[in-house]
């Protein structure tokens, strides 16, 4: 059964609002005669020989230069790899073997796997390694959110077997840059435009487990399994992607048969999740915690500057009543910055309950006393606080609906306004807002890059720290975090930052984002991975 509204109140604010708020569907379908049939093609008489998958997107697949940030994340990890994988269990090869990291931690000696081919039938050695990291550093600048492009000193290819990266000082996060989507996986470098790749390459070539077969600009993709790949063969021989933008057409399209799997945390409604839970046709999968939504709050704005006054907030935040009432459940209240599964994080911090009693009382003993037309006053100045949000999410401005009238019940005026996605992260990087809806990196990102963003205006958090007596320190603290080779420190460490950003109210935790998954019950093998954009296809079979 579905869960109900947590408030009248709610249910009137939000109404249809879904999940897939952070972007906006201009058009119905545009699956393709000749996507249907390419998809066809494959799939033999027999259910149980199926080796065709049908997917679907929102958007086209765009540009796939695996050292750029246009192109789907998905189909990049289709096409390309990297040095290592990042798997439950930690790091594993993937194009190198293995690894040697040297005493200081400041050097690392990767060792090639051997017989490995790019698709176009070239060597993927360590001198095609070299030439793709050379490529990556000509843009060095495009790359600078990754910590690591800060403390690089060089790579070289001393023979054909080993690749070898040396820091200025050791950084513990080195394999999970080297791991995640992009910019480090490797393109064939006679794909690259003389031997860069920064303004383009010729074609999508890597050592994936498909290549890209045909593609049709908002209409469709097709992936054939690649007859290079040094790997396993995968079972699913061809993938085609429709692109449907809309969320309900997706729906009708699954229900159809016309497509097999919508995956993504934003491809898929509450309501289609509660549709499918207990279905035969239809299998729903839920991730782990990947990433959490939250409200940042200007520690130097006016008002906010007061920390009484963004503990009251706190308390007066129905976390649980956001989670029933937009997500239906789906998205789990959060108590903390990070979820208790992200690496470093499971540590004690007491959440700040939601208790609208308890906020009054604080503004009251902080000399916000309620005023004229029921805000509060102190010193001449009513308690007016804004909240941006961006105006292409539905549901951003569902929760800021809520939280408006819920916070005028204890006498806090709050003016909500949206911004079109771009100029809501500018003013959101430069500052200039009391409070700001974002979401953390998420996996496998947290908490190191989420932290390490926060010592400079990436996002909001530079800007809204900069109120904070504690902000030195801080940012200290993440520095040695990084660098740091001792995992107990390590651990003190992050103890240490989580703890003063919870204690400062910095941030309201709202609910735990999950990947989410519908298919159809004969497809087996599925599972969610530790890079939450990577659908592992080569692992699904019929």
């Amino acid at each position: 059964m579905k869960k109900r509204w947590g408030t009248l109140l709610l249910a009137g604010l939000l109404g249809t609002a879904v999940l897939s708020g952070c972007g906006s569907s201009a058009s119905d379908s545009a699956s393709t005669t000749a996507a249907d049939s390419a998809a066809a093609e494959t799939t033999t008489s027999s259910e149980n020989t199926k080796e065709d998958l049908i997917f679907v997107n929102y958007r086209d697949i765009r540009d796939l230069n695996p050292h750029l940030y246009a192109g789907e994340m998905y189909a990049q990890e289709m096409l390309y790899e990297g040095l290592v994988n990042i798997t439950a269990n930690g790091f594993e090869g993937c194009l190198a073997e293995s690894w040697d990291v040297s005493e200081d931690g400041k050097v690392y000696t990767f060792h090639i796997r051997p017989g490995v081919l790019f698709s176009d039938g070239e060597k993927c050695d360590a001198y095609a390694i070299k030439a793709n990291f050379d490529a990556i550093l000509e843009n060095k600048d495009r790359h600078t959110w990754l910590e690591m492009m800060h403390l690089l000193v060089g790579v070289d290819a001393p023979d054909e077997n080993t690749f070898v990266i040396e820091l200025s000082e050791p950084y513990y996060p080195l394999l999970t840059e080297l791991g995640v989507t992009r910019p480090f996986a490797m393109i064939s470098p006679k794909a690259m435009k003389d031997g860069s790749t920064k303004d383009g390459v010729e074609a999508y070539i890597g050592t994936g487990p498909y290549v890209l077969d045909e593609f049709v600009t908002d209409e469709y993709a097709i992936f054939k399994a690649n007859p290079n790949y040094w790997g396993e063969q995968p079972a699913i021989k061809t993938i085609t992607v429709k692109v449907i933008p809309d969320n309900q057409t997706r729906i009708l399209a699954l229900e159809k048969g016309e497509i097999d799997m919508i995956f993504g945390k934003n491809m898929i409604d509450a309501d289609a999740i509660n549709q499918y839970l207990d279905s035969d046709k239809f299998t729903v999968e839920l991730s782990d915690p990947t990433s959490t939504r939250q409200i940042v709050l200007n520690t130097s704005s006016d008002i906010l500057s007061e920390k009484d006054v963004r503990i009251a907030l706190q308390h007066a935040t129905n976390k649980q009543n956001i989670s029933d009432g937009i997500f239906y459940g789906l998205e789990k209240p959060a108590d903390t910055l990070f979820a208790k599964t992200i690496p470093y994080c499971n540590i004690d911090l007491e959440p700040f309950t939601y208790d609208l009693e308890l906020a009054g009382q604080i503004l009251d003993d902080a000399g916000w006393k309620m005023g004229s037309g029921n805000i509060r006053e102190k010193d001449g100045k009513q308690l007016n606080i804004d909240l941006l949000y961006n105006s292409d999410s539905v549901t951003e401005k569902s929760i800021a609906e809520y939280l408006q009238s819920e916070y005028q019940t204890i006498g806090v005026s709050l003016n909500i306004h949206g911004e079109e996605e771009q100029s809501y992260r500018d003013n959101m990087k430069a500052g200039n807002f009391d409070m700001v809806f974002n979401i953390c990196w998420g996996t496998p990102y947290d908490p190191q890059s989420s932290l390490a963003a926060m010592r400079a205006p990436v996002y909001g958090d530079y800007a809204a720290q900069l109120g904070l007596d504690d902000k030195a320190e801080i940012d200290e603290a993440i520095t040695e975090i990084l660098i740091t080779t001792d995992e107990d420190r390590r651990q003190e460490l992050y103890t240490y930052v989580l703890t003063h950003l919870h204690e400062d109210a910095v941030y309201i935790p709202l609910t735990y984002e999950c990947n989410k998954a519908i298919y159809r019950s004969d497809m087996k093998g599925f599972h969610f991975t530790q890079t939450q954009y990577e659908v592992p296809f080569q692992d699904f079979s019929f």
